[in-house]
């Protein structure tokens, strides 16, 4: 790495850049050699100029002239360390005499640049950029390693960081249910959180989320224990290797060779680390662990030793190990150390395999357990090429895929290379890949061979020959650099460089795609299994042309249908008139040309409801969440189905229940949902009979209707309202008017269907209870009917209105 090597100048142009004079050795500059420079010129004065200028006598220089003249008026080193990483000045837009400098702080000068005294507090150090608003410089943006900040009152205080600018080196996903991303961010801790959320955690991360640490640092690689998933492991610059425990935080630095450096050059490191090197652990044994350097370091025992099983798998030139920097600043820290093995892939299929690729462009492979290593670099794979990721192929032995770069020797153009014989011979692979899209992270589907996915430096490729052709999978990504990749379930997780984890969310209907699909008018892709608790049932179809509507069924594994939902949009749109108690739940199938995505939130249909009905503490609207087990999903479309089967599993975090706990569960809440529903029709049946009759009013003579239609309808009326409480006119009336019998069986069901496992013995009580109360109102309605009914009758038929008929 080299900046500030001596050859830069300052430049000034008076005919919009047409021509430029030099200003580099008018009087009051530094001598040289001259570095970095950064450069503002004052609004509120064009004459007043200052400079910030990386040289050996280097520092703050103004001139007031517009630069035929300077004078240096600060030299403090707070303001010029590290020049190649900051060398930032900005004027103020109003004040001739403030000038700000950026540097690992944020500082203020109100005296012309003489002095730096006031340090403005930012959330994060390294400043990078700042943008002061030309007509009110209260207003500030300020960009630093942490992100973005902006200030309305100059400085004094600054929003969070809540912008997704997060950086990530690496991305690794955790054997969870449901699964964490982790990364390392730039300059900042390493991070992890829950791809779906965990509901039952506290809420403390970015925008509210939950989310945690792993050890490690800002730039490391991560691993979990594949047997322990509270174990995890991670590195940072300076050969940082720690140990941690997210149970209870507990933490040991374990790294191989804890001999820190800093300011020293890679020829004098016995150990050469970068600060992204390889964590991982044999696939085939969970106690076999690795980690680089130059050399390939294996621990048996959970780091407490290492044995160094190769030699330098590096071409270790010289010329690539010396000081770093600059003819006038070095820089020796971590990110710059070269010739290391910057990728690893132990073997799927046989311990005793594995592959190397470092970062100044060598790939070995070892066959024997780190005995004897062959070089296998690819012909076409010059020199100084970063090997950034290599991914072995879980279906091929022998396969295996390497992304390399060059864009540090001024080489934008991808490097992506397949072998399927031990890397015998190698067959580059780059068709339909964009010029200038440099290559990071290759992956291979684990479960469709030869479907490959590419993260670049402009975004995600994917292939579906084996690498014979990509195509963009861009979709709705942002133009971002994407550091790694990796395919995990039935999803692509994404580390990006700038703008935080990105996830592609079930990527089934690629892995089953074949051009036998691509003629049909429509297709339904086999769904994933639903996880109870967890995930719901999404359902993709591909529709060559839009349609008018469309219908799906779901079925259990005895075929009778459990629910069946018809679309005619070709978006869904969630009812907005709808109060929010009653929103959520399945989606509608939807009627769009292309990919479709229905989703079945697990549940039956649910109760029997009328207009009107407000009940607290439940949503009887919502069917039972259907046990584990075996369905099946049907698209319907004019005559022609296409029918698939899937399962819904029990949540594995669940501790001490079973299915049959489950299937309980089910039964019992489809036994009270059957009772509230009976509740709910027998106050529809008296409400339409009510109706009725008042809409008839007219028609009955009063001394008929006293007689006998008022004394039936209070009857009724008093079984009404042991059923439902009728004064409820607002959702929280039943704080003020008690709530009844179809209330109380509703919230019974949701009680009962508040976590999953098997109904308490009070459940099943009060269920008891409740379902005797029913009975005996339900036993009084029959009463009423089969009593009176046919007395009122007779007094409709007088009256010239036609009888209810038989019930």
């Amino acid at each position: 790495m080299w900046g500030g090597g001596g050859d830069s100048k300052l430049w000034k142009s008076t005919d919009g850049g047409t021509s430029w004079t030099d200003l580099t050795s008018n009087d009051g500059m530094p001598e040289g050699p001259i570095g970095k420079i950064g450069v503002t010129v004052s609004p509120a004065d064009s004459n007043r100029v200052w400079a910030i200028v990386e040289a050996n006598e280097g520092g703050v220089f103004r001139s007031d002239d517009g630069g035929k003249t300077w004078e240096r008026t600060n030299d403090e080193r707070k303001l010029r360390q590290r020049a190649f990483y900051y060398s930032r000045i900005y004027a103020d837009p109003l004040d001739k005499e403030t000038v700000y400098c950026l540097n690992t702080g944020f500082y203020k000068s109100t005296d012309g640049g003489k002095t730096f005294d006031t340090t403005i507090e930012v959330p994060h150090g390294d400043n990078h950029d700042l943008w002061i608003d030309p007509a009110n410089p209260d207003r500030m943006i300020n960009a630093n390693d942490g992100g973005g900040n902006v200030s309305t009152n100059g400085g004094k205080s600054w929003t969070e960081q809540d912008y997704v600018t997060t950086q990530f080196y690496h991305v690794m996903t955790t054997s969870d249910v449901p699964y964490h991303v982790a990364g390392a961010q730039q300059d900042n801790s390493t991070l992890a959180m829950p791809s779906d959320g965990w509901d039952h955690m506290q809420a403390r991360g970015p925008n509210h989320g939950w989310y945690y640490a792993v050890g490690g640092g800002e730039s490391g690689w991560i691993t979990q224990h594949p047997e322990k998933p509270d174990i995890f492991y991670a590195g940072s610059q300076g050969a940082l290797l720690t140990r941690y425990d997210r149970s209870n935080g507990q933490v040991r630095d374990i790294q191989v060779y804890p001999r820190f450096f800093s300011g020293e050059p890679a020829e004098a490191l016995p150990e050469r680390w970068q600060w992204t090197f390889p964590i991982m652990f044999a696939p085939q044994d969970s106690r076999v662990m690795y980690t680089c350097s130059q050399h390939v370091w294996k621990t048996t025992d959970d780091g407490q030793s290492w044995e160094k099983i190769s030699p330098d798998l590096t071409y270790a030139d010289p010329t690539t190990l010396g000081k770093t920097g600059g003819v006038i600043t070095m820089d020796m820290n971590g990110p710059e150390i070269y010739a290391t093995v910057f990728a690893l892939a132990p073997s799927w299929h046989d311990i005793n395999t594995i592959w190397a690729g470092s970062d100044d462009g060598k790939v070995h492979i070892t066959r024997n357990g780190g005995k004897n290593w062959e070089d296998i670099t690819p012909e076409g794979l010059p020199k100084f090429s970063r090997i950034s990721i290599i991914d072995e192929s879980k279906h091929r032995p022998g396969t295996l895929y390497l992304a390399a770069n060059r864009y540090q020797v001024d080489d934008r153009q991808p490097y992506v290379f397949k072998t399927h014989d031990y890397g015998k011979t190698w067959t580059k692979i780059i068709d339909g890949i964009a010029d200038g899209h440099f290559a990071r992270a290759v992956r291979e589907d684990p479960v469709r061979q030869g479907l490959l996915f590419l993260a670049t430096e402009h975004g995600v490729y994917f292939s579906m020959d084996d690498g014979a052709g990509w195509q963009s999978l861009q979709l709705n990504l942002p133009d971002t650099p994407i550091r790694d990749l990796v395919v995990k379930d039935d999803d692509v997780v994404l580390g990006s460089h700038g703008r935080g984890f990105w996830i592609l969310d079930d990527i089934r209907p690629i892995r089953q795609y074949s051009q036998a699909l691509k003629d049909k008018s429509a297709v339904l892709f086999a769904p994933a299994d639903a996880i109870r608790g967890v995930s719901d049932a999404t359902i993709q179809y591909y529709l060559k042309e839009a349609l008018d509507t469309i219908t799906i069924e779901v079925l259990d594994a005895q075929d009778r249908v459990v629910d069946t939902f018809t679309g005619s949009k070709p978006e869904y749109e969630e009812d907005p008139d709808l109060p929010w108690w009653q929103r959520g739940g399945s989606s509608k199938p939807t009627t769009a040309r292309g990919l479709n995505t229905f989703t079945w939130d697990l549940r039956y249909p649910g109760a029997t409801t009328f207009d009107g009905m407000i009940i607290w503490s439940a949503r009887p609207q919502r069917g039972p969440k259907a046990p584990p087990g075996n369905y099946k999903v049907r698209l319907k479309m004019g005559g022609a189905t296409q029918m698939h089967p899937f399962a819904i599993h029990m949540d594995p975090n669940l501790k001490g229940i079973t299915k049959a706990d489950l299937q309980a569960q089910f039964e019992l809440s489809n036994q009270i949902m059957e009772k509230t529903s009976t509740a709910n029709e027998a106050v529809i049946e008296i409400r339409k009979m009510k109706s009725y009759i008042s809409d008839n009013r007219e028609q009955i003579s009063d001394l008929e209707y006293q007689k006998t239609l008022q004394p039936f309808l209070d009857d009724l009326s008093a079984v009404e309202q042991e059923l439902y409480q009728v004064q409820n006119q607002s959702n929280q009336d039943p704080l003020n008017f008690p709530i009844k019998l179809n209330n109380r069986l509703a919230s019974l069901r949701r009680s009962v269907e508040t976590g999953d496992a098997r109904p308490t013995d009070g459940a099943y009580k009060v269920y008891e209870e409740l379902s005797a109360e029913l009975t005996v109102q339900t036993s009084a309605l029959e009463s009423i009917l089969s009593k009176d009914l046919p007395e009122v009758n007779t007094v409709l038929t007088k009256s010239g209105v036609t009888p209810f008929g038989d019930r």
